[in-house]
């Protein structure tokens, strides 16, 4: 097939065209057009009042039983999380066993994977492993690393080399299942925030409100239940899939549907004040356009969009801009094929009140705004719906292109840093003077590296021992006494900041992290774990320490299988990532080797070390 490179069709071929209303004809002409809108301008603004009223007052109302049809993403309904109580997600598994392998134990329930994309370690990398440590986020799986790209191109086939490799991994059917949930992030520019717990939640409580709003608007139809004995009623729409969002497009064209077909945000008009989403320059603009960097959903949905994305690239030859293009490109198409059915299935109502609010620049229509788009080709039998949505609040992924202005590290339990804040920030309306409950409700910043194992006895099968002078950490602290990275226009504390764009943020925010002042103490005391029964089957466990069936602790697999230590990653990055002047890692109290139960050295003699 000829690659595509424009779109230069309407939306479906088969689609019945509908004649132009008489009144609209008359609408249209001069004589007529300036009585009629004086008429019905009154009208309108009445209705247009009613219905932002109207939305402002509807409850949530997440159904759980949704029915799709097999060409459209599967429903998921993240696991519901009660105070300290494990949810499916997060469940323990069972066991016949007493042997101390994990192959005895049966993990039922669904398993959060994270892949992390990246060829080789940095720096930059090693303090993204150390706030998953931190945080206790399941082990991350590196795909691509140790590959070489020597392809053509600017990046050398790396962006095309990483939508492969994910794609391929998430096709394992040993160690991923279509109702996991998977976690994608960039490899050199994420670090994490807040624990899982809370990106799980959010991401649950950011998939019922799309739903509700796309139910809203784009209503009910007829589809086939799931044993496909009948059918019944359900949303046309539904979102699964959660990524990152943008303030400017790019690199795709300011005309392609990937640009000009989109939703707007769900913050408000005047978020940023009388510049709101004119500023050319981007700054003031509200977050929709979507970034490829971080990607949360159920396994089964975001594998059948990195399976478009790779048929993109090596077959239409879409990739040579880079993965961020092929992504918005299959967003764009879905919300163009989304949007340009509701209008030409409307009836003659419909269409005139389109016709009038896009006339007065009240429609809420991207199709309907005063710009060109390049109608796109639709291919017969081709997918266009992927259940494709933003996070626009940044609650689970703050990217910061154009948008680092907008947040502020905050120590919510110094109040007196408020009123500076609003008087550098004149156009931010309202912010919280304390976090939100569901920061408030989880457990301790600390808590999540896991108490660790204060022994120093190294008969005692311990990964690493205990010492007084670099496992020194507060008894308490709480989220009030941290600071934490604040949007203040958006009103949220991100789950995780993709420090994309402008890269000085690596180096000059690091620092403000939470984590910064204990970031050694907590990877020790996250590596430290016992060899026991208990510890196996830990291992083979979802839970808040153990998040699949491989297990691993203080490190990280790649796609090949491979695991790999904190100590063999990130060697000699210790001066970039703890900043502490403690030296290498291991041999900050002089030079012995160590190896833990299994006969791993998990420190090595210093010779050993050059």
């Amino acid at each position: 097939m000829t690659p595509q490179t424009t779109f230069d069709r309407i939306s479906d071929p088969n689609q019945n065209s509908y004649p132009t209303p008489v009144f609209l004809r008359m609408a249209r002409s001069r004589r007529s057009r300036t009585p009629i809108l004086i008429a019905i301008t009154g009208l309108l603004l009445l209705i247009l009042g009613w219905r932002s009223s109207a939305k402002l007052s509807t409850k949530p109302a997440f159904s759980t039983a949704y029915h799709l049809s097999p060409s459209s993403p599967t429903p998921y309904n993240a696991p519901t999380l009660h105070d300290d109580t494990e949810s499916p997600l997060l469940a323990p598994p069972t066991s016949d066993d007493n042997s101390t392998a994990p192959k005895g134990l049966q993990k039922t329930n669904p398993s959060f994977h994270l892949l992390v994309p990246a060829s080789e370690s940095n720096p930059n990398l090693c303090k993204t492993l150390l706030s998953v440590f931190a945080l206790a986020y399941p082990s991350p799986t590196l795909i691509n690393y140790g590959k070489k790209f020597e392809g053509d191109g600017w990046d050398k086939g790396s962006h095309a080399g990483k939508i492969r490799g994910v794609y391929d991994y998430l096709n394992n059917k040993k160690e991923v299942k279509d109702d996991d949930m998977v976690l994608v992030i960039d490899g050199y520019d994420v670090w994490f925030q807040l624990p899982p717990v809370i990106m799980i939640k959010r991401y649950q409580q950011l998939i019922n409100e799309a739903n509700n709003r796309l139910r809203r608007r784009y209503g009910t139809e007829l589809k086939h239940t799931d044993d496909g004995a009948g059918s019944e009623m359900g949303p046309k729409y539904t979102q699964t899939v959660v990524f990152g969002a943008d303030k400017l497009c790019w690199p795709n064209g300011a005309s392609d549907p990937a640009c000009a077909a989109i939703p707007y945000s769900t913050l408000p008009k005047d978020a940023y004040g009388p510049l709101t989403d004119i500023d050319p320059r981007g700054f003031h603009n509200r977050p929709r356009f979507l970034n490829s960097g971080t990607v949360m959903g159920p396994v089964k949905d975001v594998r059948a969009i990195y399976q478009v994305a790779v048929e993109k690239v090596e077959k239409d030859h879409r990739g040579t801009l880079g993965d961020q293009f092929v992504f918005a490109e299959i967003y764009g198409e879905q919300e163009y094929q989304r949007e340009t059915q509701r209008l030409s299935s409307q009836g003659t109502g419909g269409r005139w009140y389109e016709w009038l609010s896009n006339a007065l620049g009240a429609s809420d229509s991207p199709l309907a705004a005063n710009q060109t788009i390049n109608n796109m080709t639709v291919i017969p039998g081709r997918r266009y719906e992927f259940g494709i949505g933003l996070d626009y609040t940044s609650e689970m992924f703050q990217t910061l292109t154009h948008s680092a202005d907008d947040i502020r590290f905050l120590t919510y339990n110094d109040s007196s840093i408020f009123p500076e804040i609003m008087e550098q920030y004149p156009n931010v309306k309202a912010f919280a003077t304390i976090p939100p409950m569901d920061i408030q409700y989880a457990h301790g910043p600390l808590w999540y590296s896991s108490p660790g194992n204060r022994s120093s006895d190294l008969k005692d099968g311990i990964l690493l021992p205990h010492s007084d002078k670099l496992d020194d950490l507060p008894e308490r602290l709480d989220w009030f006494e941290v600071p934490l990275a604040t949007n203040l226009y958006a009103g949220t504390i991100p789950s995780l900041l993709h420090i994309n764009g402008d890269k000085s943020p690596l180096d000059d925010w690091w620092s403000s992290m939470w984590y910064h002042p204990y970031g050694r103490a907590l990877v020790r005391r996250f590596i430290r774990s016992t060899q026991t029964l208990q510890a196996a089957r830990a291992a083979a466990a979802g839970g808040q320490t153990w998040w699949d069936m491989r297990g691993g602790r203080g490190g990280v697999w790649t796609d090949s299988g491979t695991w790999m230590s904190w100590g063999e990653v990130c060697k000699a990055t210790e001066e970039e990532v703890f900043q502490d002047g403690k030296g290498k890692w291991g041999k900050e109290e002089g030079s012995r080797k160590v190896t833990n139960s299994f006969g791993m050295v998990v420190i090595a003699d210093e010779d050993d070390d050059e």
